[in-house]
């Protein structure tokens, strides 16, 4: 793996993932007709669907982007064409797929916007075609086909029909709206069965799967060569999210961007079998190690900064305290000067207007005010009008 990481490295002087492949979810692999006409005949056990080709499915999720207010925000929504025999009727089905990583008790109702959306913008398209068509006897809405696609480890728990999540369904009966959605649930399948399909979903599962570093150890002892010939086989545009697939993994593992680099070079190689062998000789836990650690040290040394910033705001908190306490002093004295100020002079005047005289005065203002002799006399004469 040296020399290899070499060459990378070399390619890649300055790495920055964004550069070298774009992250992606299992929205935009639902997305690619190909992975999605295969992920339709090989989990959904409806005969009509066994023979779905890229070329049935149109993507039309943009249609339903705000359509009554309502956002798809993480669903695809795929027009599908459905043949019979040789022939092709204008019949179309509407696959919803739901993505999701946890328990999303909500999701019958969500589902149920979404179908009355696609059946409101359905009418309207009839309706501008030919008026008064939706009103007829033997005007039918296109069947949907909802399903939830989950990643997660944990049960599915949320409940599979509309009905359950309605109050008193048992008074209403018949009255309330009901649907059931397609389960898919990843972490259902084994690898083996996933592998048993030798197709590029089945692999893009296999590998969406791993969580911990016990089920990347599982994925990589499958048969290799299986996977190659997958691979192979592939498209540029698959190949591209293959890629993007396994960079997702190496940071799960927290593997370095190095090695991650380098992994997905091999991928784009069409080198899987390369790939998995390497990635047996990294140590995905010491990885996880120094990663901990040094994200430990971050947030130690994060701290010492805090508490360095608090310490520097309470000293310049007490300074500026201080700053205010010593001019309020200032100001006291000078207020008290002021007053002294004005009881000698007070004094002085007063003894004038009496008549004593100048030694007179400076007596009274040194017995009044504790002065000395000299000082009493030099403020009679300041003092004296």
């Amino acid at each position: 793996m040296d020399k290899r990481r070499k060459r990378v490295a070399g390619q890649h002087k300055s790495y920055h993932p964004e550069a070298h492949v774009k992250d992606v979810d299992s929205k935009m692999i639902f997305k690619n007709s190909v992975l999605c006409s295969q992920f339709l005949r090989d989990h959904m056990d409806i005969p009509a669907l066994k023979n779905v080709k890229p070329e049935d499915i149109e993507d039309v999720s943009r249609n339903y982007r705000a359509y009554l207010g309502v956002e798809f925000e993480a669903d695809t929504v795929k027009k599908i064409r459905i043949r019979n025999g040789e022939s092709t009727g204008e019949l179309f089905l509407i696959s919803l797929i739901e993505y999701k990583s946890g328990v999303d008790y909500n999701v019958t109702m969500q589902i149920f916007r979404y179908m009355a959306c696609i059946w409101s913008d359905y009418a309207a398209r009839m309706e501008k075609e030919r008026k008064g068509i939706t009103r007829q006897k033997n005007f039918k809405y296109p069947p949907i086909l909802p399903i939830v696609y989950y990643e997660g480890k944990e049960e599915w728990t949320a409940e599979l029909h509309l009905r359950d999540r309605i109050m008193l369904k048992e008074v209403f009966g018949e009255c309330l709206p009901d649907f059931t959605y397609k389960l898919v649930r990843l972490h259902d399948y084994s690898n083996e069965e996933l592998l048993d399909r030798e197709d590029e979903i089945s692999l893009l599962m296999m590998i969406n799967r791993v969580q911990t570093p016990a089920e990347l150890e599982e994925l990589l002892k499958t048969e290799k060569r299986r996977i190659e010939r997958i691979v192979k086989g592939t498209t540029e545009d698959i190949l591209q999210i293959i890629s993007a697939v396994i960079w997702g993994l190496c940071m799960k593992m927290n593997m370095a961007q190095e090695d991650a680099a380098e992994c997905v070079e091999l991928v784009k190689e069409r080198n899987m079998g390369y790939l998995f062998e390497n990635m047996e000789k990294m140590d995905i836990q010491a990885e996880r190690r120094n990663t901990a650690e040094a994200r430990k040290r971050a947030e130690i040394a994060e701290k010492k900064a805090d508490e360095a910033e608090k310490k520097a705001e309470e000293a310049a908190q007490k300074l500026e305290s201080m700053g205010k306490r010593l001019e309020e002093s200032r100001k006291y004295a000078q207020e008290i000067e002021r007053k002294v100020q004005e009881n000698r002079s007070i004094i002085v005047a007063v003894a004038q207007k009496f008549g004593a005289s100048k030694g007179q005065a400076a007596e009274q203002l040194a017995q009044a005010l504790g002065l000395g002799d000299e000082e009493a006399e030099a403020e009679v004469n300041r003092y004296w009008k």
